[in-house]
């Protein structure tokens, strides 16, 4: 048998699997890194967190990727050199932070790297497949950790008749649920999206949506006028006034009428969907009003009424508290950060990706289904 063969079999028979999780969401904050023990698989999964991370990207960096993100005209050589060059990166982050860890490569079985979404395309007209691309290339991060890497995990996702996002249901599900609880487990990144788990410990009764905006809009005018990457303890949110016009406009957006479950991105989140003038600290309040409210709609709507249950949120949204209030105000439920159930709300999204490594490594069935979300093992590996 090829060794490289032979490694990948063994490392799928092992009762624990060391897992590096990085995750680069759509606010472009940085690389998140989580390395994950990770015993067993599907319910019966236990997981420590033995690190993590989170590594800034440079500024120049940064401006690369948002010069081809979301575009619907790009320069195509610089699309395909940041797929190498993302990879590249995040391959030397790895060696670095395992270095501050005292972790050595050959002690990390297997790596799992969500990559840098670009684009994201659900299609609504049932004429077009639905598509998502997320680059930095498994095989660049491979080859210069010498650690396997599963990357590439929204694509099965897509072929099997989803839409490639939210994925964070499963490691939700499969870490979180509790029976005799109502969990929500809220993440508020670049886009806000949540799992309901309900308290029977039932998979069919699982829901898992975006809400719409998280962070995106907010970050976006706060970079635009203020010159800083987002808005820190919401200072400049309750600088400003809500301007209700403008709210009830973007509320109204088709978004907010399109079916449960769905999923969303900056391509359609972006600030031309703003046609008022507005001072620059009364559209932050506004925007952030309305990533508030957005997330309350989505759970009003698509959770069963009456239930009485606690919000778990995660991401950057967890750290301003003008959202949290909200979110405390406008929901009937509790609303907390995933920190009380030990997870920490900077980490999840990294260990959410290792644990999908960890599921496709084990081979685990899975559910047949998770709500309205199909199953499969997910990621492409590059040996």
């Amino acid at each position: 048998m090829n060794p490289r063969i032979e490694q990948l079999y063994q490392i799928s028979k092992a009762p624990t699997r060391t897992i590096l999780g990085l995750m680069s969401g759509t606010s472009l904050d940085g690389l998140d890194l989580a390395l994950v023990r990770f015993t067993g698989f599907g319910l019966d999964t236990s997981y420590e967190i033995l690190h993590y991370d989170t590594r800034p990207y440079p500024a120049e960096f940064k401006e690369s990727i948002r010069s081809v993100f979301a575009k619907e005209n790009i320069h195509f050589p610089t699309l395909s050199t940041l797929n190498a060059q993302i990879g590249r990166l995040h391959a030397s982050l790895i060696l670095e932070v395992l270095a501050s860890w005292g972790v050595s490569p050959s002690e990390v079985d297997a790596i799992a790297s969500h990559g840098q979404t670009v684009m994201h395309r659900p299609d609504r007209t049932g004429k077009l497949p639905h598509s998502t691309l997320q680059i930095g290339d498994g095989d660049h991060i491979a080859q210069l950790t010498g650690i396997i890497t599963l990357s590439d995990f929204r694509q099965k996702h897509v072929a099997a008749g989803g839409e490639g996002a939210p994925l964070a249901m499963f490691g939700d599900y499969f870490l979180f649920s509790k029976k005799g609880e109502h969990r929500i487990l809220l993440n508020i990144g670049g886009i806000g999206n949540f799992t309901y788990l309900p308290a029977s410990g039932d998979p069919a009764g699982i829901l898992v949506t975006d809400t719409g905006p998280g962070n995106t809009l907010i970050d976006a005018a706060v970079r635009r006028y203020f010159n800083q990457a987002y808005d820190e303890n919401g200072v400049i949110a309750l600088s400003g006034k809500i301007d209700a016009g403008i709210l009830a406009e973007l509320m109204s957006l088709s978004f907010f009428k399109d079916s449960f479950p769905k999923s969303t991105g900056p391509e359609y989140f972006n600030l031309d969907i703003i046609h008022a003038s507005i001072s620059p600290a009364d559209l932050v309040a506004t925007l952030t009003e309305f990533t508030a409210q957005s997330i309350a709609l989505a759970m009003k709507t698509y959770i069963p009424s009456g239930i009485d249950g606690t919000v778990y949120v995660s991401g950057g949204g967890s750290k301003n508290p003008v959202i949290m209030a909200r979110l405390a105000e406008l929901l009937p439920f509790r609303v907390c950060e995933s920190d009380e159930l030990g997870m920490p709300s900077a980490a999840k999204e990294a260990v959410l990706f290792a644990l999908l490594a960890n599921e496709t490594l084990a081979d685990s069935p899975g559910a047949e289904r998770l709500g309205d979300s199909p199953w499969e093992s997910l990621g492409k590996i590059s040996l």
